[in-house]
C-alpha cells in the first residue's frame, strides 16, 4: 500500500461517516478487514508514522486550543483524530498548526479532536483476520519528547501569539 491508497482509505472512510470519528473508525475497521494482513500492516505502519511526525510541541498548543486544554492522552488522541481528516488536514497543520484556524471547517470540542479508536482500527483488523495480535511494525520509536521548542500553554499571551487564528476563531 503506498501513500495515496492509505489517504483513500482515510478519506472515504471519513466521508461515509459524515466526520464522526467513532463511526469513522468502524467504517474504517471494515474497509480494512476487505484487505489481507499484509495490507493491513501497511496501512498501520502510515498510520504509526504520521502519528509519530505529528508528536510536536507546535501542534500540541493548536490541540490545546482548540480542545481548551489538552493532556498527554487527549494530545495522543488528537494525533489520531488529526490523520483521520485527511492529508490536506494533516499536512497543513504540520506546516503550520494555526492554520487549522482555516482548514477545518467547523469544530465541536464536544465530537472532534479525539480520534481514538482510530489509532487502534489497524490493530482491530489485523486481530480479526488473522487470529494474531500485530507485531512490532518494524518502524523507529516515538520520540521521547514532542519534537520542537517546549510551549507554554497555560500562558494566554504566548497561545495567543503563536495561534492568533485558532485563538480568535475557537479560542
Amino acid at each position: 500500500m503506498d501513500e495515496t491508497e492509505f489517504w483513500e482509505i482515510v478519506d472515504s472512510t471519513r466521508e461515509a461517516a459524515g466526520g464522526d470519528p467513532e463511526d469513522h473508525a468502524e467504517l474504517l475497521v471494515e474497509r480494512l478487514l476487505q484487505s489481507d494482513p499484509d495490507a493491513v500492516l501497511d496501512f498501520a505502519r502510515h498510520f504509526e508514522a504520521r502519528y509519530n511526525r505529528a508528536y510536536r510541541w507546535d501542534l500540541w498548543g493548536a490541540a490545546w486550543v482548540l480542545l481548551g486544554g489538552a493532556s498527554d492522552d487527549s494530545f495522543d488522541f488528537f494525533r489520531c483524530w488529526l490523520i483521520g481528516q485527511g492529508r490536506e488536514v494533516f499536512e497543513g497543520a504540520l506546516h503550520d498548526p494555526d492554520s487549522l484556524a482555516e482548514l477545518l471547517d467547523g469544530f465541536d470540542d464536544e465530537v472532534d479532536g479525539d480520534g481514538e479508536e482510530l489509532g487502534y482500527a489497524a490493530d482491530e483488523a489485523y486481530e480479526e483476520l488473522t487470529g494474531t495480535v500485530m507485531s512490532d511494525l518494524g518502524l523507529p520509536p516515538a520520540p521521547p519528547e514532542p519534537e520542537g521548542a517546549p510551549v507554554d500553554f497555560e500562558d494566554g499571551g504566548v497561545m495567543t501569539r503563536l495561534y492568533p487564528r485558532l485563538t480568535e476563531r475557537f479560542g
